[in-house]
Parts: structure tokens; sequence; C-alpha cells
């Protein structure tokens, strides 16, 4: 289906709202299909990084492969106008820095896989930030949906910290804030992607990310084994995570809203669950899979649109 909208032909959210009730077309799956799998394999490339270096060193080393990727695509050099500069700051401090080191900080005691489906929360924590931000009320279906999720976030936590192999409570909680982290940064962000080009906002962004982490990340490196996986893992979380996966999303959240951009976060749990179970040797307990299954439901209930889809 098409994204077109009666009074906005160019199926781009205004800047005030934070949901659409458009269905998604081809484009939008596509996007969030590039997404979802250089999202869902990050949990595992930060896991072998964090191997061979300290966690300080991953915020930095994926901020400037990203910078240096988004740097090449055509008209990400546009520039910022001055008033929108502390705006920028605050986004490269939370919506990036921070997260990107509270991730492998918390994969020090979370497995891998448990890491991408507490990530699959992620449209759930979205969901509340959002309605607080704007001061409107969720609806009933969104309350449900959040409901939901919660469940899932439960059952994933507990049973992860029960077990006392896959996780403890110390790392999911840094989980949570990370995700705290990127629902808040959305929200901040998405005046700005009326403004701006994704290509352009992203690049800003993520080199301020760069700057805010360089201090910490040149000392990791004198802890630092410099190997090829470590080296190769680096530069593919940076270019493709922190770099073309972020302009893929700031694509999406231009045209659908906070909320609806959520979607390839559905999908990110199963990819981190499959990759660490595979490459990992990571153990999953039943009730975790249960979590996993009712979060990405939570998160689908989520997703539908509360109207009917106008033409």
């Amino acid at each position: 289906m098409e994204n077109s909208h009666s009074s906005n032909p160019s199926g781009v959210a205004s800047a005030t709202s934070t949901d659409t009730n458009l269905q998604f077309g081809l484009f939008e799956w596509l996007l969030a299909l590039g997404m979802a799998l250089t999202w869902g394999s990050s949990f595992l490339l930060i896991d072998i990084i964090i191997r061979d270096a300290p966690t300080s060193f991953v915020p930095f080393g994926r901020s400037f492969f990203g910078m240096v990727a988004l740097f090449f695509v055509p008209g990400s050099r546009e520039k910022i106008a001055r008033e929108h500069h502390a705006r920028l700051f605050i986004l490269g401090l939370i919506w990036m820095a921070m997260p990107f080191f509270l991730f492998p900080l918390a994969e020090r005691t979370v497995a891998s896989s448990i890491a991408g489906m507490m990530n699959g929360s992620l449209p759930i924590v979205v969901a509340v930030i959002t309605a607080i931000w704007v001061r409107k009320a969720p609806s009933i279906q969104r309350g449900i949906a959040v409901v939901v999720g919660f469940i899932g976030i439960v059952l994933i936590a507990v049973t992860s910290i029960s077990d006392g192999s896959s996780a403890d409570l110390k790392g999911i909680t840094y989980l949570v804030v990370a995700l705290l982290c990127y629902a808040i940064g959305l929200n901040i962000a998405r005046p700005l992607q009326v403004i701006y080009s994704p290509a352009s906002l992203m690049l800003h962004v993520v080199a301020i990310s760069t700057l805010i982490s360089a201090p910490i990340g040149l000392v990791a490196l004198r802890s630092t084994t410099f190997t090829l996986s470590l080296l190769g893992s680096t530069v593919i979380l940076g270019a493709l995570g922190s770099g073309i996966a972020f302009l893929l999303f700031g694509m999406l959240l231009k045209r659908t809203g906070t909320i609806r951009a959520m979607i390839p976060t559905y999908f990110t749990p199963i990819v981190g669950t499959l990759l660490g179970v595979a490459f990992n040797d990571e153990k999953i307990m039943l009730l975790s899979i249960l979590g996993m299954l009712i979060v990405i439901f939570g998160a689908w209930l989520t997703s539908r649109p509360e109207k009917p889809v106008t033409q």
C-alpha cells in the first residue's frame, strides 16, 4: 500500500506527530529489514569486541566508523543551524554515546542473546516515554500493548537472572537505562527530522558522539589487544550498525513517526538470539523465549494504527 495521506501527500509525518496511521509499503519494509539485520547482529559483534578491548573502547570505535561511513553519503555534510547545536549535543550524548557504552557494559554479565531479547522491548519503552513526552495518555490499545510487553520483559529478566549464567541484575539495569536513552533521544530528534535530511542529521549526531566518547576511548586503546576479529567487528558495528542503520532509521522515522519507526526492533531479538546460540553457544531458558515472543506480540500491538487507514 502506498504511503499517502489526505493532509500530507508526501507521506512524511509532521514535526509534532508521534505516530501515523499508514501501513508499511515495500520501501518501508526494506528499510526495516536492513535495520533488523544490522542491529540484531550488533549484540554478537559487541560481545566479540569486549573479549579483546575494554567496554569503554566500544562507543568510540563504533561512533568513529559510523561517522566515516556517513561522511561519504551524499548530502550528509549539510550544515546544521546554530540554534540547533545544543539539541545536537544532547542527541550525541543520550541517543548514541551513552547507550553505545551501556550495551557493552551490560554484556559483561548478560549474554548477547538476552541483550537482543531485551532490545525487543524498545517499542514498548518508546510508547511509554512518548506518551509522557507529549503529555497524552496512551489509548486503551496502546495501554494493553505496554502491559503485554512489560510482562514479556519481566519473564526475560527474571528467568535470566535466576538462571545466574545468562544475566545479572546489574547488567539488566544497564540495558533498561540504554533503552530509556534511545526512547528519549527519539523524541528529542523528531522535530529535527522534519528540518534536515536523515544523512545530515545522523552524521552530525554520530560525530558529536565520537567527540564525547573519544577521551575514554583513546585511553582504552592502551588496554586493547588488536586482533582481526576485533578490528573487523568494530568496523562492521560502526559503519553498518552506527552509520548506515541509523541512516535507514532516520529515513523511516521521518516517513512514519516515532512509534511506528520501531517496527524493525520487533525482529532484532530473533536475529540476536539466533546469532548468540549459533556462534557463542549460549543457552536460552524456555521462559526467556516465551518472554521474547510476548515482547514481540506487544510490540506488534503497539505498531497497529489506532484509526482506520486513510487513502
